[in-house]
Order: C-alpha cells, then structure tokens, then sequence
C-alpha cells in the first residue's frame, strides 16, 4: 500500500469514493453530503488549512483522510480536525483505515501540529488513540448531535488541556448538518 497526499489530479476519484463508501454504509442522501463535502474541501480550502492523504494499491484507490484546521480564538495551539475518513467497501475491515489514519497523524506530528480532533465512533477512533473530550474542554464549531462522538489526541508530549475561546473552522464544515 502507498500513500499520497498529491490529490489535486485524482479529486473527482477521491470525492466518488467517499460518496460511494458513505452511500453504501449511511444511504444515497449521507453519501451525496459527503460526496459534496469533499469537493468543497478540495476546491475551497486554503492549501495551510488542509491536509490530504490517500491509500492506493497498483492504481487503485484504497481510502482517504481529511484533516482540516480547527481555530480556537485565544489559543495558540495548532489543531487539526480528522474528518471525513473511508475506505472503499471492498476493502474495509483490512486495517486500510487505522493504517492511513495513523500515517496522517504521524505527518501531522512531524509537521508541529499540537492536537488532533475527529468527531466519530470512539471505539474505532480509539484504536489509533482517540480519547473522549468535553465541548467544555475542546468547543466544537458548531452543536453536536452526537457529543460522545467527540474525541481527541495531543500530537506532542504535553497531555491534552482544555482550549481557550471560540471554534472556527474551515468553511465547507461549517454546516449544521455536518454536525
């Protein structure tokens, strides 16, 4: 398996691929949302506010992972937001997902970034170490509708503190649907 983060050539492979993965698991209106996310991030998101990285084996696409910036307005920190992540639905359950989500933190960390958040089922996400937090400690850009789905990992030594301020992010997740 290889790793790419050059998805400019291959965006309308990769925004089909989610719409497909998230079709196939969530239903043709999740898959089409998704499917629309994607672009919107690929097209609209400053290159310093979002990181790509994609799966591929003898051509084919395997999966991918957004990481997009989250703001906070009286922090410092670097925080990055995991989401959307899938892999093909042929190729789910071959450790394709934790593999990729692993190298993209791993670049992530070797870049400086100090946190990573997703917003997902935490006891997947806690397999690549994903811890719960509270929109207390960690504010969310928008409402959650899941808040137990709302997890976390510090990318440096220092342990995960609570962020100061308000949550902005990058445009295309500002939706209240996404939420």
């Amino acid at each position: 398996m290889d790793y790419s983060t050059d998805y400019t050539p291959h965006a309308e492979a990769i925004a089909e691929l989610f719409r497909a993965t998230f079709t196939a698991s969530e239903g043709a209106e999740e898959g089409a949302l998704i499917g629309a996310l994607v672009r919107r991030l690929i097209t609209e998101t400053p290159a310093e506010d979002l990181r790509v990285f994609t799966a591929w084996e003898d051509g084919t696409l395997l999966g991918g992972i957004f990481f997009t910036r989250l703001a906070y307005a009286s922090d410092p920190r670097t925080v990055f937001m995991m989401a959307p992540v899938a892999v093909a639905t042929a190729h789910q359950g071959k450790g394709i997902g934790q593999r990729l989500i692993a190298h993209g933190l791993d670049v992530l960390r070797r870049e400086g970034m100090d946190i990573a958040v997703t917003y997902g089922d935490p006891a997947f996400y806690g397999r690549v170490g994903f811890e719960p937090v509270s929109e207390a400690d960690l504010r969310a850009p928008q409402p959650l509708q899941h808040p137990q789905g709302w997890i976390a990992q510090s990318l440096t030594d220092a342990p995960l503190t609570p962020l100061r301020g308000t949550a902005r992010c990058v445009a295309a997740f500002d939706d209240p649907a996404l939420w």
